[in-house]
């Protein structure tokens, strides 16, 4: 079993059983207990058991001093520890991009019957990015660094007093996407500007009402707002996707007070210190929204 050896912050690839699915990194580990059949070797006894789809007999011990084949395995009834992962700020589509045998091939222990295998990483990234598929993978990289930052604190703690934030941002700009304009309240989320798991506050300017996806590019920083222009700024990483590219240049679609201006500053900042390449803008002179 390799649960132990799975840390937050770590980086996960899931997969079907025939293709991959996608990658990104673990945020929060929640633990638990559960009960579990678990199948055992008649002849030694061993757990190491798996069932083959095509070879008969169907079940075979891998325990490299058994190997003994079975069409039924004896079956032990146990308590277990249970381990479940949130990892979707960092979510990358990359459904098909690598087979199960070109995975396999990739796992330190190609033969591993275990649901979690450990990767090459070098060898798993560099298959990632000869795929043919362009991924933006710089979000892997943004995102352990906002973890290891403190922010994977962000989504325990902002739920006391988020309802409220969340309301203060509907009565100041109304069911509005600050990125891309009128948009159902449902479809919504209060972002803060600055670093609420740092901050442990909730400022009613330091907040904009963001479509999700968008929510969580801008805390990646993939998305983030010129303070200057108050124009998005749309990073390269998203070149593949003509949705996001399309905002690159334009104008924000609320008013942005003082306040905002400042949280957004400290967030460009953070983001956009080091020059990046970023999408050629769509609009040849964007209107800046009025303060």
């Amino acid at each position: 079993m390799n649960s132990g050896n799975v840390a937050v912050n770590d980086l996960i690839a899931l997969w079907d059983g025939e293709f991959l699915l996608g990658v990104s990194v673990i945020e929060d580990i929640e633990t638990g207990t559960g009960e579990k059949d678990i199948p055992f070797c008649p002849s030694c006894k061993k757990a190491d058991v798996a069932a083959r789809k095509t070879m008969t007999p169907v079940y075979k011990c891998w325990n490299t001093d058994c190997k003994a084949e079975f069409d039924e395995p004896g079956w032990k009834h146990k308590h277990v520890k249970t381990f479940r992962s949130r990892h979707e700020a960092g979510w990358i589509d990359a459904r098909g991009t690598l087979t199960a045998p070109e995975l396999r091939a990739l796992c330190v222990k190609p033969a591993s019957q275990n649901s979690l295998r450990e990767l090459r990483a070098d060898d798993f990234h560099h298959a990632l990015t000869h795929s043919g598929t362009p991924l933006p993978l710089r979000i892997l990289d943004t995102t352990q660094d906002v973890i290891a930052g403190g922010h994977s604190k962000v989504t325990a703690r902002a739920r006391k007093g988020q309802v409220a934030f969340r309301k203060a941002q509907l009565s100041l700009f109304g069911e509005m996407c600050a990125f891309t304009g009128p948009a159902p309240a449902q479809a919504l989320e209060a972002a803060h500007l600055y670093s609420y798991a740092a901050n442990s506050t909730h400022h009613k300017y330091g907040g904009l009402l963001l479509r999700r996806d968008l929510h969580r590019l801008f805390d990646l920083g993939l998305i983030a707002v010129n303070p200057t222009t108050k124009v998005l700024d749309v990073s390269a990483d998203l070149a593949a996707f003509p949705e996001y590219t399309k905002l690159h240049g334009q104008s924000v679609t609320v008013q942005l007070t003082t306040s905002h201006i400042k949280w957004l500053t400290v967030h460009w900042d953070m983001h956009r210190t080091t020059p990046q390449p970023t999408i050629p803008a769509q609009t040849t002179n964007p209107q800046p929204a009025t303060t």
